[in-house]
């Protein structure tokens, strides 16, 4: 058994790729602070209970007869970004980037970041004790 094909560790993958995806374009941001008419960018909120549900809707039902339709595996679309209507502040060069701002949310994601990898390992240890590998 591959820990990709339980959901929990998926779910976790995901997880792991929005936050490090997020931190891509969060740097983006502050790589382009003094770029003229650069508008700040950021990730659609990572929604879990959302994402629970579209992993729970990828069963596809197994068809034990040739008259059976075998069902089509849903795809996950990846990460989409948000756009920002009303930036909180725009500089004289009309750049929407706030480094306070940018750097409060590198923060967030760097704990959510630890968080999750410390939540996988976590999960790993209970497999490892139940398994009596530990």
């Amino acid at each position: 058994m591959e820990l990709k094909n339980i959901a929990l560790f998926g779910i976790v993958r995901k997880r792991l790729d929005w936050l490090g995806q997020r931190q891509e374009v969060l740097s983006q941001n502050i790589a382009n602070a003094d770029t003229p008419k650069y508008r700040a960018r950021d990730l659609k909120a990572y929604n879990f209970k959302e994402l629970v549900r579209r992993e729970n809707a990828q069963i596809n039902l197994v068809g034990n007869s040739p008259d059976h339709l075998s069902g089509r595996r849903k795809r996950i679309r990846d990460f989409t970004e948000a756009v920002e209507r009303k930036p909180f502040e725009i500089s004289p060069n009309d750049n929407s980037v706030v480094l306070e701002e940018q750097m409060g949310k590198i923060g967030t994601n760097g704990a959510n970041y630890k968080l999750a990898t410390t939540l996988y390992r976590k999960h790993l240890e209970m497999f490892k004790i139940a398994l009596g590998k530990r």
